[in-house]
C-alpha cells in the first residue's frame, strides 16, 4: 500500500489533504513543516510527498530542493493557493513532480497521485533495465484503453533509465509531461472535451468523456505516438485525430496566474519539464524534446 507524507503547518488543511489521500486507498502520514517532513522521510520512507508551500522554518521550496538532492526518486506534489504561484513555479523548476490547487484538491489529487505512483513504480523497475541500447525508435497507437497512458509513460521512463539519460527527479518530471501530453491528446484532441468544463464540473467533464468514447466519430479515433531516443536527446511526437485548435490561443505557460486554472495546466507542466515543446499549425500534434543532462554518467555514443 502506498504511503503519502502530507506536509502542512495548518492542522485543518493537513487533515483535509489526509482525508483525500485515504479516500484513494493510500496511507497518510503527517508533518507540520519541512524539518519534521525530512525526519519522517528518513524514518518512514514514504512513496510520495504532498506538501504546502508557505510554512515557517523549512518551507515547501527548500523541502523540494532538499528532497531532490537527498532522495531523488521521491516524487513531490505541491499544494498551491492563491498568492503562492511564483513560489510554486520555483518549486516545480527545483524538482517537484506536479501540483494541485487547494481549492480543487478533491477533484485533482487522485489523478496527480496515480500519476506519481505510476512513475514511482517505473523508477523502481528501471533498476532492472540493461543500459545497452544505442538508438530506439518506437510507434504506438492509443485508444481509450484503461491504464494505457500510465503503461506507455512507464515504458518511456524505462527507456530514459536504460540510457542513464537523466537523474530520477528529472525522469519523473518528464513522465508527468508525457502524461499530460497523452491525456490532452485523448481528452481535448480525440474526445474534443472543452477544458473550461473542468472549471465548472469535473464530474460532467468525465461523464461526457465516457459517453463520447462510445460514440461516432470519437470512438474510432486514436492517438499516435512516435518516440525517438538517442544518447543525446529524447523526442516524443504525440498526434491525435481530432479537429485541432489554434496553438496561439493557449494560455501563456509562463504566467503564474494560469497555475490555478484547470485549463492550460498540461501545457504549463510540459513547458516547464521539457526542454522544448512545439505544436503543429493544425494543433493536433505536440512534439516534446528532452535533452540529455550534460553530466550524465553515460557518454554520448556516435
Amino acid at each position: 500500500m502506498m504511503h503519502v507524507l502530507v506536509v502542512d503547518d495548518s492542522d485543518v488543511d493537513r487533515r483535509i489533504a489526509g482525508v483525500q489521500v485515504e479516500k484513494l486507498g493510500a496511507v497518510a502520514v503527517y508533518a507540520s513543516d519541512g524539518k519534521e517532513a525530512l525526519a519522517r522521510i528518513e524514518t518512514e520512507r514514504p512513496d510520495v510527498v504532498l506538501t504546502d508551500l508557505q510554512m515557517p522554518g523549512i518551507g515547501g521550496l527548500e523541502l523540494v530542493e532538499t528532497i531532490r538532492e537527498e532522495y531523488a526518486s521521491l516524487p513531490v506534489i505541491l499544494m498551491t493557493a492563491h498568492g503562492s504561484e511564483e513560489l510554486a513555479i520555483a518549486a516545480l523548476r527545483a524538482g517537484a513532480a506536479n501540483y494541485v490547487t487547494k481549492q480543487r484538491l478533491p477533484a485533482d489529487l487522485g489523478e496527480a497521485l496515480r500519476a506519481a505512483f505510476g512513475v514511482r513504480e517505473a523508477a523502481k523497475l528501471n533498476r532492472l533495465v540493461l543500459q545497452s541500447l544505442h538508438r530506439s525508435q518506437t510507434r504506438f497507437e492509443l485508444g481509450y484503453e484503461e491504464g494505457a497512458v500510465d503503461a506507455m509513460v512507464a515504458h518511456f521512463s524505462s527507456q530514459l533509465q536504460s540510457f542513464a539519460f537523466c537523474d530520477e527527479s528529472r525522469r519523473m518530471q518528464a513522465g508527468m509531461a508525457l502524461t499530460e501530453a497523452l491525456r490532452n491528446a485523448v481528452d481535448h484532441g480525440n474526445l474534443e472535451l472543452d477544458s473550461e468544463l473542468r472549471e465548472t464540473s469535473d464530474a460532467e467533464y468525465r461523464r461526457l468523456g465516457s459517453e463520447r468514447a462510445l460514440q461516432d466519430p470519437y470512438c474510432h479515433r486514436r492517438v499516435r505516438v512516435e518516440a525517438t531516443l538517442t544518447p543525446e536527446r529524447a523526442i516524443y511526437a504525440v498526434k491525435d485525430q481530432g479537429s485541432g485548435f489554434d496553438p496561439s490561443s493557449l494560455p501563456d505557460p509562463r504566467d503564474p496566474e494560469n497555475l490555478v486554472r484547470a485549463s492550460g495546466r498540461g501545457v504549463m507542466l510540459m513547458s516547464m519539464f521539457m526542454d522544448n515543446v512545439t505544436f503543429n499549425p493544425q494543433g493536433n500534434e505536440v512534439i516534446l524534446t528532452l535533452e540529455r543532462e550534460p553530466d550524465s554518467s553515460v557518454a554520448a555514443k556516435n
